[in-house]
């Protein structure tokens, strides 16, 4: 039911990043922005540079610049015009700036100090660390955002790793208010008909990076190919990265070609099919995992048996389910569990059930619910001092 027109927000959902790459913060303001939309609240996202003319009320605040950071690639902004920022706040008159943490000092940092008395400002932080220089560097950003850090009006994380990562570099205390899915795309998505045979299929959906572990994976199947008493399987690897020559030349070297397949990018549209098409999703991240919404998204699905590399972000969705966890840098592990699984379909739907159970909780419908409560407590707060 869509708010009644006195209770409407206009809410700027403010991102550092572009919306060009299919991220997890990307999703996750989309997701969010788009639900707050369907409710009667008017959303702006106010964003780094992105080329996407698709999405309605997109702002492109900055010329932005390619970096690597935490194991990801990502672009920053570069300096914005200050005047340009205040006066577009002051002709926008936001009710609430939702803004994606860590941010800039560029363009983050320059829209809150901006902000009217009248605007709330929310952060969501959003990462864990890959190292030992991530952690560093956010410390150091943190006393530089010292400033705009003190104009939040609430901070919150998306899970129990991404809070202690806040409090040990920006020295914040935060809520956890989790990450979203749209759990009805994907729990009601067909399996695609290519996949629709006796075959069981492992699938691997996520950028072809050394920290997100696809190599260990072919590792682990390479151990079990040939093992006896499997039923036959395939393995479809979605996505795109540096790793994709080294990952081909490892199948070929041990003769995967029959089971591997590389399918390449998948769209957003298609992501939820793919899943669907799953006997078994595998994400063997060794770190860097704030969340895990990768892993809601396969287990919404309600069919596919998730297995997740023991990383903090992973281990704060899964820590109902530890059997579901592998050392992220054991071969040997992984291919013990996914033999069992492959052996066994009455673990498999024993596991997709209890996920698919699970993943309500993180539909975007209820966890945007507690979002508007908290931009609605942080308003009146500010407005009745």
């Amino acid at each position: 039911m869509a708010a009644p027109k006195h209770n409407r927000l206009k809410i700027g959902m403010v991102l550092d990043d572009g919306l060009d790459k299919p991220d997890g913060v990307q999703q996750y303001i989309l997701a969010v922005g788009s639900w707050l939309q369907s409710q009667g609240h008017e959303v702006r996202y106010l964003v780094g540079q992105t080329s996407r003319t698709d999405i309605p009320g997109v702002h492109s605040m900055s010329r932005n610049v390619r970096v690597r950071f935490n194991g990801n690639r990502l672009t920053m902004p570069l300096p914005t015009n200050r005047r340009r920022l205040r006066r577009f706040l002051q002709e926008e008159q936001f009710d609430v700036l939702h803004v994606q943490v860590p941010y800039s000092p560029f363009m983050g940092h320059q829209l809150i100090m901006a902000a009217g008395p009248e605007t709330a400002v929310i952060g969501t932080f959003h990462i864990a660390p890959n190292n030992r220089l991530v952690t560093a560097g956010n410390r150091g950003l943190g006393i530089w955002l010292r400033r705009s850090l003190r104009r939040f009006d609430a901070m919150l994380s998306v899970s129990t790793t991404a809070a202690a990562f806040a409090r040990i570099t920006f020295g914040m205390e935060s809520v956890v208010v989790p990450n979203v899915i749209d759990y009805p795309r994907f729990h009601e998505a067909r399996p695609l008909k290519k996949y629709a045979d006796d075959t069981l299929t492992i699938l691997y959906l996520g950028r072809l990076v050394p920290r997100k572990g696809c190599l260990l994976l072919l590792k682990a199947v390479n151990e079990i190919k040939d093992r006896e008493g499997l039923p036959s399987f395939r393995v479809v690897i979605c996505g795109t990265g540096p790793l994709k020559p080294q990952l081909g030349k490892y199948v070929a070297d041990h003769g995967l070609e029959d089971i591997v397949e590389f399918a390449g990018f998948i769209t957003e549209e298609d992501k939820p099919r793919y899943y669907a098409s799953a006997d078994i999703s595998v994400f063997p991240s060794s770190g860097g995992e704030s969340f895990g919404i990768v892993l809601l998204e396969a287990m919404a699905s309600g069919r596919a048996a998730v297995l997740a590399g023991d990383n903090p972000g992973y281990r704060s969705v899964l820590i109902d389910k530890p059997e579901l966890l592998f050392n992220p840098r054991n071969a040997d592990e992984l291919a013990s569990h996914l033999a069992d699984y492959l052996q066994d379909k009455t673990l498999r739907n024993r596991t997709s059930v209890w996920g698919t159970g699970f993943t309500r909780a993180f539909d975007v419908g209820t966890v945007g619910a507690k979002l508007l409560g908290v931009y609605r407590e942080a308003l009146h707060k500010r407005r009745n001092p």
